[in-house]
């Protein structure tokens, strides 16, 4: 399926932003079993919109294939969990969240965020739509619907008396092909002066790190707020304040309300972030046009430590069985010939192998067996985390490395 014309505006979409080649589906992790048959893979590529400025995927796969079973579970990044509960406590003190207050995430995964409003005595419902994924956030506690969000979704919550104070969707607005429907959706769950909180990668970061591997199927846009702030006034919603976070290699997290409500002073935040996003010529087809030629550099330079690694008789093992993990090997060519394995701490992964590269997935203690020369950390965005939790590789010689922006050595 393809989309000829933008998902939110409906403008021709005729500006390429980057093409990554035919790539199999980022999360699609691999049985054995499996290992046997034919991968499917999709066009890898994104537009700009030159009337809204959203960028896009131009082609994707249905959601269901995606989300309805996922390998992703958040409470296997620490750092994001704390994240996670700082933003609990700021919400409830900010908004004066209680007993008497509905929180309601999108997008809720294994409960790693509402647990801490639930520890808090703050009523929270999830909004899940992978089974597997909410069974274990009700295992924890936290009240979870399995089901997609959007209109239908939100006048069901509404008309059952559960109308938000606060609806959270972190890293979910860019997963949603209907993203009309969605916000939509956010907009009708809403009490007069409740507040919408989303967060998602920076589109101008990923631009000034040339984040490139952070593009993959289950991404159906690359968000700025210049789109955003486009869309959420279509269905009714005004941005009163953002918040730049370092979070995925940068990213926003917005604050927006009803557009007549008054109760939310404006931050300082918005107008730095417009900014900007001005000076760096979001409001310009040349701007995103010429990121393709930032990608092939980092393909190249990561080829050349690989193949003059092997040709040294060193080993290398990789880190982090991501989703922008799969996007990089798979752009890049590589496979088990140049990279033995990678490890993960996610059990849900382990014993699978990458869509693509195949490479075989272990727990981390693979490391200490067969003591690689070096660990290529695939999620750059938590690299100090995985030194530091790491600090046995060095004590054999190890040494870590990443490749976005450029093929770095860590010291």
């Amino acid at each position: 399926m393809t989309a000829h014309n933008c998902r939110f505006c409906n403008a021709p979409l005729k500006h390429r932003f980057v093409d990554l080649g035919s790539t199999p589906l980022a999360n699609a992790y691999l049985t054995e079993e499996q290992l046997k048959q034919p991968e499917p893979s999709y066009p890898l590529r994104a537009f700009v919109c030159s009337e809204c400025w959203l960028v896009q995927a131009d082609a994707f796969v249905p959601p269901e294939d995606i989300f309805s079973h996922y390998a992703y579970f958040s409470s296997y990044s620490d750092s994001w969990v704390e994240h996670a509960r700082r933003f609990t406590i700021m919400a409830r003190e900010r908004f004066g969240l209680g007993p008497a207050s509905q929180v309601i995430e999108v997008a809720s995964n294994d409960g790693y965020l509402l647990k801490h409003f639930v520890e808090a005595g703050v009523p929270v419902l999830g909004i899940e739509p992978a089974e597997n994924v909410a069974e274990v956030a009700r295992g924890i506690g936290v009240p979870t619907e399995a089901r997609f969000f959007g209109k239908a979704t939100a006048a069901d919550l509404v008309s059952r008396g559960q109308a938000a104070d606060i609806v959270i969707g972190n890293n979910v607005l860019a997963h949603v092909p209907d993203i009309n429907d969605f916000v939509g959706g956010l907009s009708a769950v809403l009490k007069p002066n409740g507040v919408v909180s989303v967060e998602f990668p920076h589109l101008l970061r990923l631009m000034e790190s040339i984040q490139f591997d952070t593009v993959y199927h289950e991404h159906f846009y690359y968000l700025s707020l210049l789109a955003v702030e486009k869309v959420f006034a279509a269905h009714g919603l005004k941005v009163f304040d953002v918040k730049e976070l370092p979070t995925h290699g940068g990213s926003l997290r917005i604050l927006a309300c009803r557009a007549a409500s008054t109760a939310h002073a404006t931050g300082l935040g918005l107008a730095k972030v417009r900014a900007d996003e001005k000076a760096a010529g979001f409001d310009s087809t040349e701007t995103y046009e010429a990121f393709q030629s930032h990608v092939a550099p980092i393909k190249y330079g990561l080829l050349d430590f690989l193949n003059q690694a092997k040709r040294a008789g060193k080993s290398v093992a990789a880190y982090g069985a991501a989703a922008k993990g799969n996007t990089l090997l798979n752009f890049c060519g590589v496979g088990t010939d140049l990279i033995d394995y990678v490890v993960d701490r996610n059990p849900h992964k382990q014993g699978h192998y990458l869509p693509g590269s195949r490479l075989p997935i272990y727990a981390p203690e693979k490391m200490e067996e067969t003591k690689p020369d070096y660990v290529l950390i695939l999620p750059w965005n938590i690299k100090n985390e995985v030194v530091s939790g790491n600090s046995k590789v060095g004590g054999w010689g190890g040494r870590f490395a990443v490749a976005v922006p450029q093929l770095t050595v860590l010291e």
